[in-house]
């Protein structure tokens, strides 16, 4: 009982759709073919009880349908209304096959109203034709064809609603991995180069005073490292603009690990040790694995305080790939409960790809992150 009630109750506050579009010149070109049909109709069907009454109502209820989207409800409430007014004066119903039309107006009521314009609509609906079998202008078997009639326009109403909301969170869904996805490769790309620039600067700062090269050799560092942000910059910008279908940012391999390795100008060196066939590799892994290598070694120059080494060591065979990056310095120590973009980004990257990714002190001293992800991965 309480379930049905939570039913109901979630039916009554069901918003209406965002952005139900106004009346368009299709609108008014279908409202204008409609009327043509229903006067040439009421003028050569000679079977009409009413045909002055049948071809006026037609004529005057064909404007509902320019506001059925913006205004369901009371939409609803004048053409069944007046259709159940005609039969009081007239003694019949209106009798043009254009009235077909009005089989439009509780498939927009679905689509496009509020739970409870919804729930008064139907209430409408069924009182009119609960009307007109009482006064017997409408069978029994009519009624119920009627009934028919109306449900399945309803539920395609309803069905097609609920088929764009479906639509619409696959959407946003594929939005929100987007965003997510531009951030790892911000943070993975452009941070990394950044990073350096700001620890290459801190060292010439210090330095400056003993060794007065230091700040040309620091220079030198930072706008190499600036080209290359500005590069990766760019191709972000590219592939966004063009909406090139390809990777937002340059897919570096395994063996480009050698890169990380060279760049001992600032920070403890790095060395980089690679076990097993890496050629044959899927791009998503091998790009993986370096980017999860390059925020490794980033995070150790920026916090291993007193380091002397940085070891990179990746396993490869015949099933999956293993990083392993570990440093010998005293770790950074952060707040309780905040956690760092760069390790989010990389669960996130290794997670997307069927892998796993951890960090963590080591038991004596330093941090070590490993990584492990399927060959197979796409």
């Amino acid at each position: 009982m309480v379930r049905v009630h939570e039913l109901l109750r979630s039916v009554w506050d069901e918003p209406r759709p965002a952005n139900a579009p106004p009346p368009a010149w299709r609108d008014w070109a279908f409202v204008g073919v409609l009327a043509v049909v229903a006067v040439l109709e009421g003028v050569l069907r000679t079977d009409l009880r009413s045909p002055v009454v049948s071809t006026v109502v037609a004529v005057g209820l064909l404007p509902t349908l320019l506001w059925r989207r913006t205004r369901p409800l009371p939409t609803i409430a004048v053409a069944f209304g007046v259709c159940a007014v005609v039969p009081v004066l007239t003694g019949s119903e209106p009798e043009l096959n254009v009235m077909a039309f009005m089989l439009i107006l509780p498939f927009s009521l679905y689509r496009w109203g509020s739970g409870r314009e919804a729930v008064l609509g139907s209430v409408i609906m069924l009182a009119k034709l609960g009307f007109s079998l009482a006064l017997g202008t409408v069978t029994l078997t009519g009624g119920l064809g009627g009934v028919f009639l109306i449900s399945t326009a309803c539920a395609l109403g309803a069905a097609l609603r609920y088929r764009v909301r479906a639509r619409m969170r696959e959407l946003d869904q594929a939005k929100l991995l987007e965003r997510e996805r531009l951030a790892r490769d911000l943070h993975d790309t452009v941070a990394h180069h950044v990073s350096a620039m700001a620890i290459r600067a801190q060292a010439g700062l210090a330095t400056s005073d003993a060794e007065p090269g230091a700040a040309v050799d620091a220079l030198r560092v930072i706008e190499s490292e600036a080209s290359r942000a500005l590069a990766e910059m760019r191709t972000m910008v590219r592939v966004l603009r063009q909406n090139e279908a390809a990777d937002l940012s340059p897919n570096p391999r395994v063996a480009d690990l050698e890169r990380l390795a060279g760049r001992a100008q600032f920070g403890p060196p790095v060395d980089v040790e690679i076990v097993g066939d890496v050629e044959d590799l899927p791009p998503s892994v091998g790009t993986a694995i370096y980017r999860l290598a390059q925020e490794s070694v980033t995070n150790a120059r920026r916090h291993a305080r007193h380091a002397t080494r940085i070891e990179v060591r990746v396993v490869a065979d015949d099933r999956a790939v293993h990083l392993r990056v570990s440093d010998d310095g005293e770790p950074f120590t952060r707040p309780a409960g905040a956690q760092g973009h760069g390790l989010i980004g990389m669960i996130e990257r290794a997670g997307l790809l069927g892998g796993t990714c951890e960090a963590g002190p080591n038991p004596d001293r330093g941090w070590t992150v490993t990584a492990t992800l399927p060959r197979t991965a796409g």
